[in-house]
């Protein structure tokens, strides 16, 4: 039996007997809560405006990400009502896979976040309270757990690659419940570190937009400070004509390999069984942009280093970018060979290559070469990655941009590193909370360590 299954089942024991906890009562979910299957769009109903559609692959667990999704875009009537999706339901993905936690995972829930409705598609579930024994808040950190996740994928119908749950199935798993108060006590310690994660997202989203404004200034529209801080196209700075077109006077074009280089150091973490890896891999991207930590022996197939300054860029699927900026990592760290670990060779050029990356020009130039005729399974030559054509300024003014820039990235770094470990603490204590292990008390005695800090 594996670790995880005995966790599982010592956990699950432990939730089940409630006699030492007077006050917590066992309920099927079905007593206190329903779940909503989602509407079984026609294909000639989906369009590129309107009200988004929620399909498995936008639940990104813990949240809902509507990147990549159809609309609907008609009028929302009585039929389309009870599809409705608002800020903070939770979803459940009713089919998909049970042999990894990709992104096809059955079972895998997540919260909406956004203001504005959407609809969800067919096997998409919402699951939302029905008494006034439960509050919605506490359903999902009771649900959202890997305890809940591998019970309903283990008594899932039909093959591992294409699993099936049912409303019923969900309705009858098991939930302890406290009392209102303690419920409340409870969701307002965990959401107090949801909190202070989304705004530590909010605000790398912000610094992101700012990097790429400013990159978008200098090295697209041209217009970096001159000698005399003028904006230099607009202050009538020369332009000289070349295969990109107008670019400034003493710029050059070339190969991004001029001022970067591909690393393909392979590792084999399985060599190193008992060794901790931080592992940078699709998943992990999707899921927040932190890398799992695994022992060498979980991990069977070989990887990349990552290296401290350096942009991982993937090469699977570039309609989808995923580019990841990496200031610091531990020595073993590595990522799938599905990204390809792009480092400078000048370290003042760190900013400079790292916007490029995440530039609409080169996200495009990815799309425009990919191959293979999947739509879930193109990719691009990393050699197509480090020869895109670029017009590359003087060194001077590629230093300052890393000055400027440097700052926003290392403090957006920072905010996942903190992301990570309230994370790592929100999942520790979610579990003895619910169970009535750890006393709420105790917890919030020390609450001000949690709460938000900006």
């Amino acid at each position: 039996m594996s670790l995880r299954r005995l966790n599982h089942r010592n956990q699950t024991n432990h939730i089940n007997h409630s006699q030492d906890m007077p006050n917590w009562k066992e309920y099927r979910l079905g007593e206190i809560a329903d779940v909503q299957n989602g509407y079984a769009f026609k294909s000639g109903e989906f369009a590129n405006y309107g009200t988004p559609i929620i399909k498995i692959k936008n639940i990104v667990s813990p949240s809902v990400d509507l990147n990549d999704v159809a609309y609907y875009s008609n009028e929302i009537d009585k039929r389309l009502e009870k599809f409705i999706v608002k800020k903070k339901d939770f979803l459940i993905s009713m089919t998909g896979s049970t042999v990894n936690q990709m992104a096809s995972a059955v079972g895998k829930m997540g919260r909406y976040p956004f203001d504005t409705p959407s609809l969800i598609n067919q096997r998409v579930g919402k699951i939302y309270s029905t008494s006034k024994k439960v509050s919605n808040e506490y359903l999902y950190y009771y649900l959202n757990r890997f305890e809940v996740q591998f019970d309903l994928a283990t008594n899932a119908s039909g093959s591992a690659n294409q699993a099936n749950i049912s409303p019923d199935q969900i309705k009858a798993i098991k939930i302890l419940l406290p009392d209102l108060s303690t419920q409340n006590i409870i969701t307002e310690i965990l959401s107090s570190l949801d909190d202070k994660i989304e705004l530590n997202n909010q605000i790398n989203k912000e610094l992101e937009a700012l990097a790429q404004a400013l990159f978008k200034q200098w090295f697209i529209d041209f217009e970096f400070p001159n000698e005399n801080g003028q904006p230099y196209k607009s202050s009538g700075g020369e332009m000289v004509e070349s295969e990109l077109g107008e670019i400034p006077k003493g710029w050059e074009v070339k190969k991004l390999d001029s001022i970067a280089e591909l690393k393909k150091e392979s590792v084999k973490p399985f060599e190193k069984p008992k060794n901790e890896f931080h592992h940078f891999s699709l998943p992990e991207f999707d899921t927040g942009k932190t890398p799992s930590i695994e022992i060498g022996e979980k991990i069977l197939s070989s990887k990349y280093r990552v290296f401290p300054n350096s942009v991982l860029v993937s090469k699977l699927n570039p309609r989808i970018p995923r580019i990841w900026t990496i200031i610091d990592c531990d020595v073993d760290s590595i990522c799938s060979t599905e990204f390809q670990v792009i480092t400078p060779k000048n370290i003042d050029y760190f900013s400079f290559v790292n916007s490029i990356c995440l530039s609409e020009p080169f996200i495009q130039s990815l799309q425009s070469k990919v191959t293979g005729t999947s739509s879930s399974h193109q990719r691009v030559n990393p050699k197509d990655i480090i020869n895109y054509s670029l017009a590359i300024p003087q060194k001077e003014i590629i230093e300052s941009y890393h000055s400027t820039i440097f700052p926003l990235l290392k403090l957006d770094s920072e905010n996942r590193n903190e992301s990570q470990k309230l994370t790592t603490l929100r999942d520790s204590l979610l579990p003895k909370l619910i169970s009535g292990e750890l006393e709420v008390s105790e917890v919030s005695q020390k609450k001000p360590v949690y709460a938000k800090t900006r």
